[in-house]
Formats: structure tokens, sequence, C-alpha cells
């Protein structure tokens, strides 16, 4: 869509209203004198932030990564990779992966992102006599997650369940980072 067609007519062509990342302006027929359309332009440029995401082209990249890597060590497990606001964008598992690693996985990935820090760092933070970040929902602070960081600050996070040690887990969400650092997409 382009932004000079933000504008919608009303009642004929006679006032127009456009509402951009909650910025709303009256407007008049685009084209008319006085048409306030490049504010309204202006306005939608100021209400868009443009964001580091991972590609579909480096997601799979990183996971089949992560997966050949598995296989080398002959783990059976779920590989997740989550954006910056912690959704998933991409889930691999190995053939006899059990159902439980999938979670495990995109906790650990979720946890890397939230942090800023590979998870193994974070479990220290996670004991206590009284709340620990451990009590924060959704997370997880076992090895096998790791963060992506774009200009110094976390994008996604990768992780990794289902191997019987989290340092394993750990390797293999490395081998997906690695990936990501060596992409040429």
């Amino acid at each position: 869509m382009k932004r000079n067609h933000l504008i919608a007519t009303v009642a004929g062509g006679a006032a127009g209203l456009a509402v951009v990342g909650g910025i709303v302006a009256t407007a008049l027929p685009e084209g008319a004198p006085g048409a306030p359309a490049a504010a309204v332009a202006d306005a939608a440029a100021q209400a868009v932030e443009q964001r580091d995401v991972l590609t579909g082209e480096a997601l799979s990249a990183a996971a089949e990564a992560g997966l050949a890597e598995a296989r080398e060590q002959e783990q059976q497990v779920s590989i997740a990779i989550v954006d910056r606001s912690g959704a998933v964008r991409m889930v691999l598992k190995t053939e006899n992966a059990g159902p439980q690693t999938q979670e495990s996985a995109e906790q650990k990935a979720y946890t890397a992102v939230a942090m800023g820090r590979p998870t193994s760092e974070l479990t220290e933070g996670a004991t206590g006599d009284g709340p620990t970040i451990a009590d924060l929902p959704g997370t997880l602070f076992l090895p096998g997650g790791v963060p992506v960081a774009s200009g110094g600050a976390p994008i996604a996070g990768i992780g990794v369940g289902g191997a019987p040690d989290g340092s394993i887990d750990e390797e293999i969400a490395d081998a997906a980072l690695e990936a990501l650092e060596n992409f040429e997409g």
C-alpha cells in the first residue's frame, strides 16, 4: 500500500479520515487544494519503526545447521527460533524427539532473547530462597538457549531441548548461531 493512499474519502469525497499508528488526522480528498497528504505520510513515517529480524532463509539455515549438529551427535532434540518479542518463528525436530523437547526448546529460546544472554549463564540467578528470575512465566534456565544479536542488541533466540545434558543442547544451539554468523543469504 502506498502511503499517499492512507486517506480514505468519506461522503462522496467531501472529507477524509486517516488513522496511522494511533494518529488520527482529518483530510481533504487526495489532490484537493490544501490536502494534507504529505502531513499524513510524515505522521505514518514517524509511527513506523524498523526492526532487525531474521529472514526466512536465515531461519532455515540456522535450524538446518542445528539439526545437522544434533544428528552428528546422535541426539533427539527440538530446535526453536523465536523473534525479539518471543514469538516462535521456526521449530525443527529430529525424527524421534520427545514431545517435551519442543516446549523446552521454545522456553530456552525465549529466555535467551529476553535476557540477552545464553541460558547457561543464567542458571545461578534462577535459584534462591525468595523470588528469582525463574519465576518469570515462559522462561527456562537450563543450558541450551543462545541469543542472536544485531548491533549489540538481541533480535532472536535459539533454543534446543532434548539432549541428556544441557551442555549438548547448547553445543547444538551454538552450531545454529554459527550458521547465522556465516550466513550469506
